[in-house]
């Protein structure tokens, strides 16, 4: 908790309200600039005494709920909501989700990398978008449609994806998806599509409940993995995930290794595309 610049912020908030701008009537009498603590405390449901040891730097730390009902009563914005937390000693609460929806300014970026496999993945293992390269790589094993574009199901339940890997990786793969969705559930709270994603997963597979319980939990921001494409071979990667303004939303790009051939692979997967090199003519 940062007492000073809490106090401070909170002023400075409070004297750039007018009462018009929160319903009420200003009154003929007021030397106050803004909004007078009274009326801070009024409309956030705390007492005017603990709003002025707030600005006094003699409160104690004020809990999650208070922070929320005073950033409601001073009409912050989404960032000046978390600024708050921060300063109040607490960790911001969860931004807005995109959902489903790719922002244009993503699929351009997408579209910028020509030589390079990149996806939008939701957080919960949806692939929502990708380019070329990487349509080229993964083949129909990573797919959009709705159907079948959760990369984490068809992990646990489509043998055709964990065929498109060496073997001895399956294990360390499947210990990274559950540990990222683990984390990513957590994060969402009472989520609804969360829980009953966990559900059909554990239902499904018996590897996905057996990790599931060991409560393994690690976000994967970069990894290293093998891809056996049909026409040029194994494939070794380096995987970075950039992050994006939606909570739930993330950029994988996946990178040659420093002092691997991947570069030269990649460069003749551009050329070839997705022909099928391995049919012949009569």
């Amino acid at each position: 908790m940062n007492r000073r610049e809490l106090a401070d912020f909170l002023r400075r908030r409070r004297e750039q309200l007018r009462p018009a701008d929160v319903g009420l009537t200003a009154g003929s009498r007021r030397r106050t600039p803004g909004l007078r603590r009274e009326e801070v405390a009024q409309l956030a449901g705390v007492s005017a005494d603990y709003c002025m040891r707030l600005e006094q730097q003699r409160s104690s730390q004020p809990s999650t709920q208070v922070v929320a009902a005073l950033a409601r009563a001073l009409r912050l914005t989404d960032d000046e909501r978390d600024h708050l937390y921060v300063l109040a000693g607490h960790q911001a609460p969860t931004g807005r989700l995109a959902g489903d929806h790719v922002r244009p300014g993503l699929m351009h970026l997408l579209d910028a990398l020509p030589a390079t496999p990149a996806q939008i993945l939701g957080d919960l293992g949806d692939l929502l978008a990708q380019n070329e390269m990487a349509r080229y790589l993964f083949g129909e094993v990573c797919s959009e449609r709705e159907e079948s574009r959760n990369v984490v199901v068809r992990w646990f339940t489509d043998p055709r994806v964990r065929a498109a890997h060496p073997q001895d990786e399956h294990e360390y793969l499947s210990r990274v998806h559950v540990a990222d969705l683990r984390a990513a559930v957590a994060r969402r709270g009472d989520d609804a599509g969360a829980a009953g994603l966990v559900r059909r997963l554990r239902a499904a597979s018996a590897e996905f409940a057996t990790l599931w319980d060991r409560h393994e939990v690690a976000v994967r921001r970069r990894s290293r993995m093998r891809v056996l494409h049909p026409q040029i071979g194994l494939i070794e990667l380096d995987s970075e995930t950039l992050l994006t303004p939606a909570e739930d939303q993330r950029v994988l790009v996946f990178t040659p290794p420093p002092g691997s051939d991947t570069a030269e692979k990649l460069s003749l997967l551009r050329v070839i595309g997705d022909q099928d090199l391995t049919t012949t003519g009569d």
